[in-house]
């Protein structure tokens, strides 16, 4: 098909054009300015546009459908695949009243919970969940998860008695009893920053005290002497929204934290209160994975905390930071005219666990699974 111009006043136009997009620019041009709206004109429209299209690049073509090809595999690839089994804090705080919170405390409702099973099939529940997480994303960065998963029984059977997990144990973690504030610098200094924050909203709740032995959101604990009690913003990594609403400011300040665990069933976020005459029993912690960080709000005197034989005391408006699978325990034995001891206590990612490791522990333990 060529075209034939009704009429022309330039020669030039007869010579051909060096290059197709611009022989397309040009005629298409020409066309708007010389040729009159007739049949004939539209006709010779329709067929210099095949012309044009088939002038085209065939090279610049083919990248055009190959582009096209891949989005549309990509639409469907994201479009087929299941969403996660977890979920950010923020997200948590829309499903959690649902999921069995009661005054303040998450219930476990489930056998299969990974946090409170203690039998056989435990091991070959978590590596499956991490094939699962490997066939989804990859096994990279994924050894010492593996290794820990597949000699758990092993670790956790011959660990010195000063250090037992009760649940998962990473291998290869530097362990100590207690951390410097460096290890997790940006969330220690922001923490205490906001500690007059976290104190008047404390002070606020506790309020509630004078009207009732156990106001609505606290959970009483048990102990061999005294009372400990506890206000979860965050328990076994679910939110508990009724809490979180009475400390909003507190609550906000959680989602600035850099390592806050807040994914997974090891992450927790409180106040904890002890009575004058409290004792806290000898116990160990789930897993050496994280980094039990307390501000302190009240220290009274006569307060101790001791991790692994090594007692440490809490300061006002200061963070300390420890590893709660070593056995440890806590006590009050100041006058009961000082008051409680109060601290913030929120859980907060071992610095020797690295990003793809912190990924997947979020999926092999997310709430629930």
């Amino acid at each position: 098909m060529v075209w034939v111009p009704l009429r022309s006043t330039r020669t030039d136009r007869r010579a051909p054009l060096r290059a197709p997009a611009a022989r397309c620019a040009t005629m298409s041009l020409e066309w708007l300015m010389d040729w009159s709206w007739s049949l004939d004109g539209l006709r010779d429209f329709i067929a210099t546009g095949i012309q044009s299209f088939r002038d085209c690049d065939a090279t610049a073509l083919a990248a055009v459908a190959c582009l096209l090809v891949l989005f549309v595999w990509y639409c469907y690839h994201v479009g087929r695949e299941q969403p996660r089994a977890y979920a950010t804090v923020n997200a948590l705080m829309q499903s959690a009243e649902a999921n069995g919170v009661q005054n303040g405390y998450v219930y476990c409702h489930s056998p299969e919970c990974v946090r409170c099973a203690h039998h056989d099939g435990l091991n070959q529940k978590l590596y499956h969940n991490l094939q699962e997480y490997a066939k989804r994303y990859s096994w990279s960065g994924m050894g010492r998860i593996h290794k820990g998963i597949r000699e758990q029984g092993r670790y956790l059977n011959s660990r010195p008695s000063i250090q037992k997990p009760e649940v998962f144990f990473l291998p290869d973690l530097p362990t100590m009893p207690y951390f410097s504030r460096d290890a997790q610098k940006h969330d220690v200094e922001l923490l205490e920053r906001n500690f007059q924050t976290i104190l008047c909203e404390f002070e606020t709740l506790y309020k509630a005290f004078s009207n009732c032995s156990l106001p609505q959101g606290w959970k009483m604990n048990s102990t061999p002497s005294g009372e400990w009690f506890t206000f979860y913003l965050v328990n076994q990594g679910m939110c508990v929204p009724r809490n979180c609403r009475r400390c909003p400011r507190t609550y906000r300040l959680l989602g600035s934290l850099r390592t806050c665990i807040g994914n997974n069933v090891f992450g927790n976020a409180c106040i904890s209160v002890l009575s004058p005459g409290t004792v806290i029993a000898e116990h160990y912690g789930p897993t050496n994975i994280r980094i039990r960080c307390h501000l302190g709000l009240k220290t009274p005197s006569n307060c101790e905390l001791v991790v692994g034989g090594e007692p440490q005391c809490w300061a006002e408006g200061r963070c300390l930071l420890f590893d709660d699978s070593f056995l440890h325990t806590a006590f009050h034995e100041g006058p009961p005219e000082e008051g409680p001891r109060v601290v913030f206590m929120v859980d907060l990612w071992h610095p020797n666990v690295a990003a793809a490791e912190r990924q997947a522990l979020d999926f092999i333990f997310a709430p629930g699974r």
